[in-house]
């Protein structure tokens, strides 16, 4: 457990700055009064996304590998912070869902409605709920840590 101290502190900071985010985009009025720019402006949590992973790298080549670190170390690294981030999406979409912003799926159930984005209630309904988005927020836990894993890794590496 000791050996995954970094990767783990690194994924729970992840996890919060992810919460942060959301309770960000609620306090602006993301998933209220301007919920048409929503979908627009979500896209911003990549910078510190990708910035928390940056910092969780050379923190794990500074402090495990005494400023040495291979590509493969660094890759391993982000693989296992985006593994546990994985684990804990379904628990963290819960807190986002009905803790921190439970307005959000009515709000953009009858958005997508006024806007013809979906013909009807029943579909619209089962595309924005909870359970959707828990899939959701999974499968891109994973497939966004592996990506920043593989590019940022590169970056972070020792060179010769």
């Amino acid at each position: 457990m000791a050996k995954y101290y970094t990767e783990i502190k690194w994924a729970l900071i992840y996890i919060v700055v992810s919460l942060l985010w959301m309770l960000f985009e609620k306090l602006v009025g993301l998933h209220s009064t301007h919920i048409d720019k929503q979908q627009y402006l979500t896209l911003g949590f990549l910078i510190p996304a990708i910035w928390v992973y940056v910092l969780a790298l050379q923190d794990k080549k500074k402090k495990d590998y005494r400023g040495r670190m291979t590509y493969l170390q660094g890759f391993v690294s982000g693989l296992i912070i985006s593994v546990i981030v994985t684990l804990f999406s379904p628990l963290t979409q819960w807190i986002i869902t009905y803790v921190i912003t439970p307005e959000y799926f009515p709000n953009v159930i009858e958005y997508s409605l006024k806007t013809g984005y979906h013909k009807s209630r029943a579909e619209a309904e089962a595309y924005f709920n909870f359970n959707n988005y828990a899939k959701q927020s999974t499968i891109a836990s994973m497939g966004m840590g592996v990506g920043f894993s593989l590019i940022i890794a590169f970056f972070v590496k020792s060179k010769r």
